[in-house]
């Protein structure tokens, strides 16, 4: 209220209304009308001095947590806030370089429930993209540990985050050219920590995936990221919320979203990854104080009953991102745009044209090996998914500790540009455990040794210790498109009650017996060329020289009835492309086998030259995402003048590695069905009931005889059946099955139980 100074007469009020009534009347008019007069240059005016202010958005590290930043974005962009700068940390740019890119906050909700985050943090590798090699490699050992001068070590880190780069890398796809920052669609800066030097790193500008990757590499669960010469960790160690960097960019006002944890208590740092959040904690509380400060707009969700790993709650901690920027409604309401909306990113063409490919030097790898890998050629159209294959191919073979690559634009189209890091382990340890009813039980010791003596090249030695001594040697030089070569050595024995002789049947007739008990040793040397054939099929021949020996204790007269060396030729072509090798969802699969026997040392006197063709295929197709659908078909034959009936396909039992023509069949024991020539048909469902929990029923149904594709009896009505019901659990060390079996032809039925992976 308007006070007249002290000292001043005043004059009664009414009076100075009635003498200044007509001045005041005139005046107030000629206000008016020059107010009417300038109003189109007032508002002219204001609307050219008052700019809006520039929206800037911090959003912090916090692994799983951070699945709240998608929540916060999504009521933004419900408002119509058009965001200027970003900036974040971790899981934060992880969002907010998505964002950054030209995704709403919707796309991004719908991105995150598409990933497998185990998968993610696994650094998964397709089965489809290993080669035979790396296949058999994974589906054998359950613990690998690289060997140095005498000594164990342990790997850098759990992941070398090779998926998370591939998914960031398509994800990003639509900037891929830009490599400053700041010519993002919306301007965007991320931070990540120099683990040598212990400083801070902003990363502006670069491989936007690459820097991602880097701001997000969390330490012990991702391997650092070398970027300009530093190796670099989760820029969270040092600033886990950038927010003098968002304003440094030019934001006049700050949205911050903290998703770090407070510090716990003992009761609470009850495992490694809480302990290692806790001291990347420590100094981050204090330095948010000043940082909340800075921020206008301070949204800190509920989030306390999460961790960082919490990933399969992902749904849950989006909403309460949601839920926390409601609470902000009021203060976001102040910048909100009804006539604002930001524009979904569409999709580009999943087709790239690879103009030219560019690799840095290699000192033990060549360029052949590293495209053979890749699996396709310059100056080719490609989709992305067979990049992705490629890259998860050199992945696989773990002779890169590091490998980065970039799409650069080259006369409008894509150089794709390769660094790689070869790994400076060359010898690894591995290990595996089995038991099956055929070889009982095993330990499996391997050694590996990679560039023993060319390049390319990897040489393994199996020693299996248990109920049944064996092993494995292979020496391989992989030229990648060009032709590869290999030697295997390998040995293998059991000893057990068997259903056959081997000799259709007339030993049993001879001694009135019905079982046998042997004592089986295969000694098998190959030597072979091979090479990729359509870019999916292997393709291959070699030689082979294989000693057999079966003897009996049943036996009173002869116990050892066959003692032979045998020499041969070989050509195959095989093609594998289910995800599983044990409890496979999808994919198919085809293996042809052609031997021609030439040689013998002849111990029985019956040996005439002969051949034996097989081959089998399978495909498996998913249902309501939990039932599991297998079909397999299989069939092989004997044709010259005679075949060893010791190379006889022997049919029966399961769970064990096959060698030579030993094929598993339900409901007979093992090795109890032998014959020249067979053909089978095997179906499978199988329900996971629960992750890597399996409940399955099996029937196979097969025609067996000596010359069965001469006598036509292969059309006929199947003569063996079986039937099995299992429970299968996936662990570490391989399948965990048990199976009742049973056929009708039989009186009783077999119970199986298998430990680990096949070897």
């Amino acid at each position: 209220m308007y006070m007249e100074p002290l000292g001043i007469s005043q004059k009664p009020i009414v009076k100075i209304i009635k003498t200044n009534a007509l001045y005041a009347s005139r005046v107030t008019i000629a206000y008016c009308l020059l107010a009417l007069a300038l109003f189109p240059f007032q508002t002219v005016k204001a609307q050219n001095t008052i700019q809006k202010p520039k929206i800037g958005v911090v959003l912090s590290g916090g692994g799983a947590k951070g699945f709240a930043h998608i929540g916060v974005l999504k009521v933004i962009d419900s408002l119509g806030i058009k965001v200027d700068y970003i900036g974040g940390t971790s899981m934060g740019s992880v969002v907010g370089g998505l964002y950054a890119s030209g995704y709403t906050a919707k796309q991004i909700d719908s991105l995150f429930h598409e990933i497998n985050f185990t998968e993610l943090l696994q650094d998964y590798i397709p089965r489809k993209s290993k080669s035979f090699y790396e296949k058999r490699n994974d589906e054998v050992y359950a613990i690998t540990l690289p060997f140095k001068k005498f000594n164990l070590g342990l790997p850098l880190a759990l992941s070398k985050g090779m998926y998370n780069y591939n998914l960031l890398t398509r994800l990003l796809h639509p900037v891929h050219h830009t490599t400053n920052f700041k010519e993002l669609p919306i301007p965007f800066v991320c931070v990540a920590t120099d683990i040598e030097k212990g400083k801070e790193i902003v990363l502006d500008k670069g491989c936007l995936p690459q820097a991602i990757l880097a701001s997000s590499a969390f330490p012990s669960l991702f391997s650092p990221v070398e970027i300009d010469g530093k190796m670099l960790i989760d820029g969270g160690v040092l600033n886990n919320y950038p927010v003098e960097l968002v304003k440094q960019m030019g934001a006049d006002i700050i949205i911050g979203v903290d998703v770090q944890d407070n510090l716990k208590d003992r009761n609470e740092l009850k495992d490694a990854t809480r302990i290692l959040v806790q001291i990347s904690n420590l100094q981050m509380i204090e330095s948010m104080k000043n940082k909340i400060k800075q921020t206008d707009i301070y949204i800190k969700p509920d989030i306390s009953a999460y961790n960082v790993v919490s990933f399969d709650d992902g749904a849950k901690i989006i909403q309460a991102g949601e839920l926390a920027a409601l609470q902000h409604i009021q203060q976001l309401n102040i910048y909100s745009n009804i006539n604002y909306k930001k524009t979904p990113l569409k999709k580009e063409s999943d087709s790239i044209w690879i103009n030219k490919v560019s690799i840095n030097e290699l000192r033990n790898y060549t360029r052949a090996y590293v495209m053979g890998k890749l699996g396709f050629k310059t100056k080719n159209k490609i989709s992305y998914t067979q990049l992705v294959d490629g890259i998860n191919k050199l992945n696989a073979t773990q002779n890169f500790r590091s490998i980065y690559y970039q799409l650069n634009d080259n006369n409008n189209n894509d150089e794709l540009s390769i660094t790689l890091q070869e790994s400076k382990i060359r010898t690894f340890l591995k290990f595996g455990l089995h038991y099956d009813g055929l070889y009982k039980s095993g330990i499996l010791t391997n050694i590996t040794q990679k560039r023993s003596l060319f390049r390319n090249d990897v040489i393994s030695l199996d020693v299996i210790l248990g109920d049944n001594f064996r092993y494995n040697l292979d020496y391989y030089i992989d030229n990648g498109f060009y032709f590869s070569f290999g030697v295997k050595s390998r040995f293998n024995q059991f000893n057990r009650n068997v259903a056959t002789d081997f000799n259709n049947g007339s030993t049993f007739s001879q001694l009135g017996i019905n079982t046998l008990n042997i004592d089986f040793q295969d000694f098998t040397n190959q030597t072979y060329v091979q090479t990729i054939f359509a870019q999916k099929f292997l393709i291959g021949a070699g030689l082979e020289w294989k000693h057999i020996k079966l003897k009996s204790n049943t036996l009173q007269s002869s116990a050892l009835f066959e003692n032979s060396d045998y020499g041969s030729v070989f050509g195959y072509l095989k093609y594998d492309s289910f995800d599983n090798k044990y409890f496979p969802k999808k994919g198919w699969y085809l293996n042809g086998d052609l031997q021609s026997y030439l040689y013998s040392t002849n111990y029985t006197e019956k040996f005439n030259r002969f051949s034996i063709a097989k081959a089998e295929t399978g495909v498996t197709r998913t249902f309501f995402k939990k039932i599991n659908l297998k079909f397999q078909t299989e069939a092989g034959l004997a044709f010259g003048e005679s075949s060893v009936h010791f190379m006889d396909f022997i049919l029966g039992g399961y769970g064990f590695m096959p060698i030579n023509n030993f094929k598993h069949f339900y409901g007979y024991d093992f090795v109890s069905i032998a014959a020249d020539s067979y053909i089978k048909t095997a179906l499978t469902f199988d329900f996971e009931f629960y992750k890597k929990k399996h409940i399955n029923f099996s029937a196979n149904f097969a025609n067996a005889e000596n010359g069965l594709f001469q006598t036509g009896n292969w059309l006929s009505i199947p003569k063996y059946s079986g039937y099995a019901f299992g429970y299968g659990l996936e662990t570490f060390i391989g399948p965990v099955e048990i199976k009742y079996s049973w056929s009708p032809e039989l009186p009783k039925g077999y119970t199986w139980f298998g430990v680990g992976f096949w070897f």
